[in-house]
């Protein structure tokens, strides 16, 4: 496990949270997220990326109460900041210029994981162009959760 520091909370972790199968019990388990003292923080644009895929995937009631009872547990963060703003300009304009490609959605998540210095936590490669240099992250192998 890495050295503590907040932790900021990927789409993917949470729906492998919700699902509360192998990989998502390992890393509730390794990064004691849910048994924190310490509020793991998400992302608003998070919690829309995750309303879409409740319909998308046609949740039932059941499910998605559990999701609403996770995301009680965390810290929602907006992006309705200056910084958040600044660095999302910044990083859209570094992937540009570098030829690189990210999402929109996950460009928001990696700014506001930085005006938060929190760590990044994610089962997806997806933040690689921005690690190291702007984004500190944690890519955990969805193949291999307990290594």
């Amino acid at each position: 496990m890495i050295p503590y520091r907040q932790f900021l909370l990927d789409t993917n972790i949470l729906v492998q949270i919700v699902r509360a199968n192998r990989l998502g019990e390992a890393i509730d388990s390794r990064y004691q997220l849910t048994a924190s003292v310490e509020k793991p923080l998400v992302c608003v644009v998070t919690v829309g990326e995750l309303l879409a895929l409740v319909k998308k995937l046609s949740w039932g009631p059941e499910k998605i109460r559990l999701l609403e009872d996770l995301l009680q547990q965390f810290t929602l963060l907006d992006i309705h900041s200056e910084e958040v703003l600044s660095t999302y300009a910044e990083l859209d304009f570094f992937l540009q210029k570098s030829g690189k490609s990210v999402e929109q959605n996950d460009i928001w998540i990696a700014a506001t994981t930085i005006i938060a210095g929190a760590h990044l936590l994610t089962t997806d490669k997806d933040f690689d162009p921005l690690y190291p240099a702007y984004l500190d992250r944690t890519w955990i192998d969805p193949q291999r959760p307990d290594a």
